[in-house]
């Protein structure tokens, strides 16, 4: 049995919604990651579909935002209300390759994830397998640049630089609603 105590699901959602608002907030002012393969540094962008979410029980509301060319307003008008961010579709990019990934708050768990194109190559002189290889390595790829800014997250998180940062988040929301 683990020592590491179980902090429990409450704890887990509130986690990752002040993980990927701040998500948010960091793709609008500060969006290039350090890739945790000393490779070429990604960014991050929210796309044009977020949910967020705010009170418990009855009084729980939720505001889901998408739509082409969204400047995601009522999203950022609820987090200046309280709200969190739940789910989030976000676009890493390392040019030229760019991946897609809704990311859930509640378990950060993926959905949808879309890997940069695999080219196809003349089906008689490739290894039958290396176009599934391929795809393998970009998820993993993706799923390593997830780890970096959760890493990261966590990092300030922990810190006493937290306070600042949160102040921050709220002039950002703030402003932008």
């Amino acid at each position: 049995m683990s020592s590491i105590p179980y902090l429990g699901e409450s704890t887990d959602i509130v986690l990752g919604q002040e993980f990927l608002t701040w998500l948010w907030f960091r793709s609008d002012n500060d969006p290039v990651f350090k890739a945790p393969d000393n490779g070429p540094d990604f960014t991050v962008s929210m796309e044009q579909r977020i949910v967020v979410q705010g009170g418990e029980g009855d009084a729980k509301e939720t505001t889901s935002v998408s739509g082409v060319m969204s400047e995601l307003r009522e999203a950022r008008l609820g987090l200046t209300t309280g709200k969190q961010v739940t789910r989030a579709l976000v676009r890493l990019t390392r040019d030229p390759e760019a991946w897609q990934v809704t990311l859930k708050a509640a378990d950060l768990s993926l959905g949808g994830l879309k890997t940069p194109a695999v080219e196809k190559g003349d089906a008689k002189d490739d290894d039958p397998d290396a176009l599934f290889y391929e795809k393998i390595h970009l998820t993993e790829v993706c799923l390593s640049f997830i780890d970096a800014m959760y890493a990261r997250f966590l990092e300030l998180r922990l810190s006493r630089e937290w306070e600042a940062e949160s102040g921050k988040i709220r002039e950002w929301a703030a402003l932008e609603a």
